[in-house]
């Protein structure tokens, strides 16, 4: 199978966003408004990218296995992992499905959630046609309803915003937008969840930050950070330690 050649741009745009890579996987800082896998738009997704890229890299001239044992929305920034074996991949789905991989996000909230620390666990349901997922009120019971389950502690402030981290205990369908925005605190940029305005790159500000787990193969830990994007200036070195500083961020 021939892959498309990437341009010199392309090539060292993806060399410079890979953040671990060995012999079963490789984990790649995905962009917001990028697809992991193909979708009715059809733009190229990062998968076939990624393929081009290291069969490119790698002078391959066979067919280049890459599987998407999860996946992460398109206005998504951050932590974005392929399996390049199908060991890998049978073993790494069966650890997500199973919790055994522990995914942390930043996400940047308009409101303070209250208490400012603590777990939401809501029956959230999915509406294919909307592409969007709501939280059943109460009382009320639906047969598709799924639980979902996360921790949330405010890690620090700007003037105008508050940075969140996310721990996920599930995995359902645009589960921390919806979670954050039924406690009031929509995700900036996230105008489907009721954020009143968009962000200039069209993405979200929800960041998958970092990523723990147990190495399917080789049985070691593995631990992987993401660096936020530039348009979050700084925030990730400021406001992690919980300091303030003034917003310079497009109002």
């Amino acid at each position: 199978m021939e892959y498309r050649e990437l341009t010199s741009t392309e090539y060292g745009d993806i060399d410079s966003r890979i953040l671990y890579e060995d012999n079963h996987i490789i984990v790649i800082n995905k962009k917001a408004g990028e697809i992991t896998q193909g979708d009715k738009t059809g733009d190229e997704p990062l998968g076939d990218t990624l393929k081009a890229f290291i069969a490119q890299r790698d002078a391959k001239p066979g067919k280049v296995f890459l599987g998407i044992p999860h996946r992460i929305d398109r206005p998504v920034s951050g932590i974005a992992m392929f399996a390049k074996t199908s060991k890998a991949l049978e073993r790494l789905n069966a650890m997500f499905r199973d919790g055994e991989i522990h995914k942390f996000y930043w996400a940047l909230v308009g409101r303070e959630p209250v208490p400012s620390e603590g777990e939401l666990e809501d029956m959230i349901y999915r509406v294919e046609k909307q592409n969007k997922s709501y939280i059943c009120k109460a009382g009320q019971r639906r047969a598709d309803a799924k639980l979902a389950r996360l921790r949330y502690r405010v890690t620090g402030r700007t003037d105008r915003y508050f940075l969140v981290e996310v721990q996920l205990l599930t995995g359902r369908h645009h589960q921390i937008r919806c979670q954050l925005a039924g406690i009031g605190c929509p995700i900036k940029g996230d105008l489907k969840y009721g954020a009143p305005r968009s962000n200039p790159d069209g993405g979200i500000s929800l960041h998958a930050r970092r990523i723990t787990f147990i190495h399917p193969v080789r049985k070691e830990e593995i631990t992987i950070e993401a660096p936020v994007p530039s348009s979050w200036k700084g925030i990730d070195s400021i406001l992690l330690n919980g300091g303030t500083r003034q917003d310079t961020s497009n109002k």
